[in-house]
């Protein structure tokens, strides 16, 4: 089994806060990251898929293919939005790192030929990612 990844980059903005909750909950749960006026995040995307090399091309999947994929299913529909409203697959949903990661691999998993989807790595801040493998 051989693994590839391939990196993307994607910019995006979003608030945590659960809208049953008030104000004063969201911060104390959320902090700063609450705010009314949202934040932002230059997101980095790692997106590994596994299989066997192909025996004609010796690829798993065209690296070009798996980067068209990922920006027209991926950072195409999330670059420069808004996370919270602007964002379908995010749609009723805290748009946590952990949120959009999962929704990230319910988009791509479907999307591969040839190899399977093994994890997706997210990258929110230099001290903050999330590693995803599937349910």
């Amino acid at each position: 089994m051989v693994y590839l990844t391939r990196r993307e980059r994607f910019n995006a903005a979003h608030r945590l806060y659960n809208k049953e909750w008030s104000n004063q909950k969201n911060f104390e749960v959320f902090g700063k990251c609450s705010n009314v006026n949202y934040h932002g995040h230059n997101f980095e995307l790692f997106v590994t898929v596994k299989g066997n090399p192909n025996k004609e091309t010796g690829l798993i999947i065209n690296a070009k293919t798996l980067s068209s994929i990922i920006k027209e299913h991926v950072t195409d529909i999330l670059d420069h939005k808004n996370l919270n409203i602007e964002v379908e697959i995010l749609e009723n949903t805290i748009p946590s790192i952990e949120n959009i990661v999962i929704a990230i691999w319910n988009v791509l998993a479907s999307k591969l030929e040839g190899c399977q989807l093994h994890c997706i790595k997210l990258v929110e801040t230099e001290n903050i990612y999330v590693e995803y493998f599937g349910s």
